[in-house]
């Protein structure tokens, strides 16, 4: 389960008679444009994530017990959930203060349920709840298009260096018995502005997207975020994943270029795939983008285990 796919020796490159558009007897670049304007996923996964957040405002001003409180921690119909960071947190410092005993039996029915769900699907939340996520693709679309007319340059940093703000965040927590974190989560913030009202907090989150947009794409989610790293850890065996058919990639590598964590999708470079199937590793966000974008159907959704039963 734990080799290392990418040191084993790639599968031989496809011939031009056995790519995908020759079999389809259509022109290459026909071919590579057949999904374009395909955003089925992309739109599902908005309308998901947009109602979610709504429904927090929703319980709260019309009064309903539906879904109270924020990301960080709330009530689902009565029943607790605690972000699984969050709640690391609450524990490292509960234990120098001496009332780790005294954390309530919700406390532990939030972490464990946000717990197995992160194991199960991975960074699905990232794409598909995160409020934040959803500014960020729009800040990336603008910066994307900056860089395009060399307006500003691309800057990106080491993928592990979020792991670096992942255990910071920890330490501080334990040292200051306080967590810290909260203050600067653009998911919290947006979260509580989204259900008790905006405050000048928002400004910080402003600061962060005014920054991806001139400087680094994505600089948030890609290399700071301790709530995605936390999925991304808790989600290395996530059954849900994205499925890639090698048979069926004509080496366009257009879902790579739409790709919001990139390097999950090494296998599509042409020479680059090692076996007839690949899987998207921990840090993919099942956004989707891929799939839609794909001409060969080479991507897909599915669940692993359960695939090979249908």
């Amino acid at each position: 389960m734990f080799k290392d796919i990418k040191k084993m020796p790639p599968l031989t490159p496809k011939a031009i008679a056995d790519m995908p558009h020759t079999k389809l007897g259509i022109d290459y670049n026909v071919w590579c444009k057949t999904e374009t304007g395909n955003h089925k996923w992309r739109n599902i996964r908005w309308v998901t994530l947009i109602l979610v957040n709504l429904l927090f405002f929703a319980s709260f001003f019309l009064d309903l017990s539906l879904l109270e409180g924020s990301l960080s921690g709330s009530r689902a119909m009565g029943f607790y959930l605690i972000d699984v960071y969050n709640a690391l947190q609450v524990i490292l410092i509960s234990i120098p203060g001496g009332y780790f005993a005294s954390l309530t039996m919700n406390f532990w029915i939030g972490f464990f349920t946000i717990l197995i769900l992160s194991t199960l699907g991975g960074r699905t939340y990232c794409s598909w709840i995160c409020p934040y996520h959803l500014l960020a693709e729009g800040a990336e679309k603008l910066h994307n298009y900056f860089v395009k007319k060399k307006m500003v340059k691309e800057h990106s940093f080491n993928i592990y260096l979020r792991f670096v703000f992942w255990v910071g965040f920890l330490l501080l927590a334990l040292f200051t018995k306080n967590i810290v974190f909260e203050n600067l989560n653009p998911i919290g913030i947006l979260s509580r502005a989204i259900t008790y009202g905006p405050g000048l907090i928002l400004l910080w989150v402003l600061a962060l997207l005014i920054f991806e947009i001139v400087y680094s794409k994505r600089f948030w989610c890609r290399y700071v975020c301790p709530v995605g790293a936390t999925w991304a850890i808790t989600g290395i065996v996530a059954p849900l994943t994205v499925k890639f058919e090698f048979d069926k990639c004509g080496y366009c590598r257009d879902c790579q270029d739409v790709c919001l964590v990139p390097h999950e999708l090494w296998f599509v470079q042409r020479g680059k795939a090692t076996q007839e199937v690949h899987f998207t590793g921990s840090d993919c966000t099942r956004c989707g983008l891929c799939i839609d974008t794909c001409g060969g159907k080479a991507l897909s959704f599915t669940i692993k285990g359960v695939d090979k039963l249908l």
